[in-house]
């Protein structure tokens, strides 16, 4: 699909951009060339291929889950300026 320099001023002024006239030539060839692009790769059969999470299909390092720290709950319950049945109390911030 090619782009007219028409196609290109429409654009630009739907997408709010201002485009000097002289730079009007080079936006439509560059669109176009993407355009293309996306045809080409819309062409492709890629009803054999797996779809991948990942584009260098790596695994990622985990570490164990492991607790490392103590439960210090309680303490920092104790220290808190308001609690109930476990949960911090906060002023009311919206009506």
């Amino acid at each position: 699909m090619s782009l007219t320099t028409d196609d290109v001023n429409k654009i630009a002024y739907l997408a709010r951009l201002g485009i000097n006239a002289k730079d009007t030539a080079s936006y439509t060839e560059n669109l176009s060339d993407m355009l293309k692009l996306v045809e080409q790769m819309s062409s492709i059969d890629t009803d054999n291929v797996t779809p991948m999470a990942h584009p260098l299909d790596t695994i990622q390092r985990l570490r164990p889950d492991k607790i490392i720290e103590d439960n210090q709950r309680d303490h920092f319950q104790s220290i808190a300026p308001q609690t109930e049945e476990g949960l911090y109390l906060v002023p009311k911030v919206l009506d």
